[in-house]
């Protein structure tokens, strides 16, 4: 079991004057500052401690009686905390400014030392893993003390066909900080730095700022974004082709050694999800596109008196829909509100994000585009980060990534092994808390028009959230599939992003030159390879826990918080079992798509 260094994935299928004061990280309950002694203090530590643990363990972990094993489980725990903790301080300053030398080169440096002191711990999981079964059983069901980290190795010990030799792991454990590692940071300082000369504007635009000109109402500044963004990333396609063909080359090198069965099943593994149940999720929505995304496009083009939609028209606001620029205070309001009617507990957990420097909200030269939720590690606090631009979608991200940290805050007394959900599973207070928002507003619609802007706007998002990610996973799937065939160039890797296009958006969409480079800025595909399915999931459980909870399941909200202070503790079907659903059920997805259908139904018939 490899040390577990978090890391954010950032949230850019969500959107991005007059804000107000938009808030800031503080940083100092993790460490004060880079030179503080309490991070060498730690880092001392660790180094020291690692040694300690594999002097006391190692070749020894099959002689250990539970109460021994207890104590050599929290003791790697104990490093995973201070580890994770030197990480999280590390990656989150970063983050703020990519293209800070000193803050690259500080992150760098604390990789290296962290994964050099932790290479001592490769043997745990591999010595672990060859433990029989019999004695396995018969340690974890000692008492309940151990019992509670059984889950967790549970997991670990489905890794066991795919385990390598000591010195292999030890080997991949000592190059990661140059492989893929390397190959992300480099993706992220690229994107970063990247500028963009749009037409109409002063000066160049970041990425942030210019992909947030696809939802202005102004189609002229739509496509003149749109048109920016196709320039520079055509310019720099050879460099994103480099990285994508590295990485998948890297990943089919060790799922081969590893003999995994398909480029997915890493990740299906660790998300402890069972892969006919991603594949059941795949196909419900793939089979749903014609009655989702293209009936709902050929009506926006309608609306906004279009024979043929653009790229830059799939995100723009309807013709009906004032602009206007929602200001801090009001987006927490709006959201904490929400929170607060469904439960005032719920509300009063997202208190501190704003009053303690817990959010990031602001769009900086240099800072990492899109949005996160960071758990850190559970002794502090989780940490969000925004790009905040006072558009009624960023709200909905405000929502979303609270949904998130309210999640990491309940389910961290679960402790640093068990806390973390697998990401099938990580979405669900998120999108659960976009939904209790959009749930809000609409009631609170004073005319037909409001109604009709508001089920657009969330039919957009739930579009952008099930389809849009289920057709990037399908990107994904054909492109590491045709990377073990050969070297791809950049107009291969257009192809196959191509071909997902069409299939998922509809008939409504004619498709700009250029459009085809626009797999080259989404991070999940560098940073997580089929992660993307994990949002889809997401909105697929929460709107069957949504239609759940209208029918007026008894003791709702106390289920619901029980779920999330679980984190990582139990299987899906442990987790969904008290609300009578059953991810597993192929016609569980069908229920979820169904209410997205609803919500199309509506504005359908508010034609007639």
């Amino acid at each position: 079991m490899p040390i577990r260094l978090p890391r954010p994935v950032f949230d850019t299928h969500a959107a991005a004057g007059g804000l107000g004061d938009l808030p800031e990280w503080d940083l100092s309950d993790l460490y004060t500052a880079p030179d503080a002694p309490e991070l060498a203090r730690d880092m001392g530590w660790l180094e020291q401690a690692c040694a300690d643990f594999a002097a006391s363990y190692e070749g020894k972990l099959a002689t250990l009686d539970a109460a021994a094993m207890l104590g050599c489980i929290r003791a790697y725990e104990r490093i995973e905390a201070v580890a994770g903790r030197i990480m999280s301080y590390a990656g989150l300053r970063y983050y703020q400014n990519t293209v800070d030398a000193a803050r690259a080169k500080f992150m760098s440096d604390c990789q290296d030392k962290v994964t050099d002191f932790t290479t001592p711990l490769v043997f745990f999981s591999l010595e672990f893993n060859r433990i029989e079964d019999e004695a396995y059983t018969s340690l974890f069901n000692a008492n309940a003390d151990i019992a509670r980290y059984k889950p967790v190795f549970d997991r670990m010990r489905a890794l066991r066909p795919h385990q390598l030799s000591d010195e292999l792991e030890r080997f991949l454990h000592d190059q990661s900080t140059v492989g893929a590692s390397a190959w992300n940071k480099l993706f992220d300082e690229t994107m970063a730095a990247l500028e963009f000369t749009v037409k109409g504007e002063a000066e160049p635009l970041s990425l942030e700022a210019t992909l947030n000109l696809l939802s202005e109402p102004e189609r002229g500044r739509r496509e003149a974004g749109a048109r920016a963004l196709a320039e520079v990333f055509g310019s720099n396609v050879k460099l994103f082709a480099r990285v994508h063909n590295t990485l998948a080359k890297e990943k089919e090198i060790e799922d081969r050694w590893r003999k995994m069965p398909t480029p997915q099943h890493g990740r299906h593994l660790s998300n402890d999800v069972e892969p006919e149940v991603v594949e059941a999720l795949r196909n419900a929505v793939v089979a749903a596109y014609p009655k989702l995304s293209h009936r709902y496009y050929r009506l926006k083009a309608k609306w906004m008196g279009l024979d043929k939609l653009q790229v830059w028209d799939r995100n723009a606001p309807l013709p009906i829909e004032t602009k206007r620029t929602v200001g801090w205070e009001e987006a927490r309001n709006t959201v904490t509100s929400a929170y607060a009617a469904f439960s005032p507990d719920l509300a009063a957990l997202t208190e501190p994000f704003f009053d303690r420097g817990w959010i990031d909200a602001g769009v900086k030269p240099g800072k990492a585009p899109g949005a996160f939720a960071h758990p850190t590690v559970t002794e502090v606090h989780p940490y969000v980060m925004l790009n905040y631009l006072g558009k009624p979608r960023d709200v909905m991200t405000l929502a979303h990534e609270l949904g998130h940290g309210v999640h990491q805050v309940l389910a961290a007394p679960q402790g640093e092994m068990l806390a973390s959900t697998p990401l099938t599973l990580a979405e669900t207070a998120s999108v659960f808390g976009e939904m209790l928002t959009f749930r809000k507003l609409l009631a609170q619609a004073k005319d037909a028009n409001e109604r009709k802007v508001l089920l657009a706007g969330k039919v957009e998002d739930m579009i952008n959230t099930v389809v849009r990610q289920i057709a990037f996973y399908d990107f994904e799937c054909k492109l590491h599939a045709a990377r073990r065939v050969g070297e791809l160039t950049p107009e291969d890797i257009n192809a196959l992003w191509m071909s997902v296009q069409g299939e998922s958006l509809g008939d409504a969409f004619e498709f700009m030159e250029g459009y085809e480079t626009f797999w080259a800025y989404i991070p999940h595909f560098v940073h997580s390879p089929f992660y993307v399915y994990a949002y889809a999931f997401g909105d697929g459980l929460v709107n069957a826990l949504y239609a759940v909870y209208e029918e007026g399941l008894p003791d709702f909200q106390a289920k619901y918080f029980e779920m999330l202070k679980a984190g990582g503790s139990k299987h899906h079907k442990a987790l969904l079992k008290p609300f009578g659903l059953d991810a597993s059920d192929p016609k569980f997805w069908d229920k979820g798509l169904s209410m997205i259908a609803g919500m199309i139904d509506e504005l359908e018939a508010m034609e007639g």
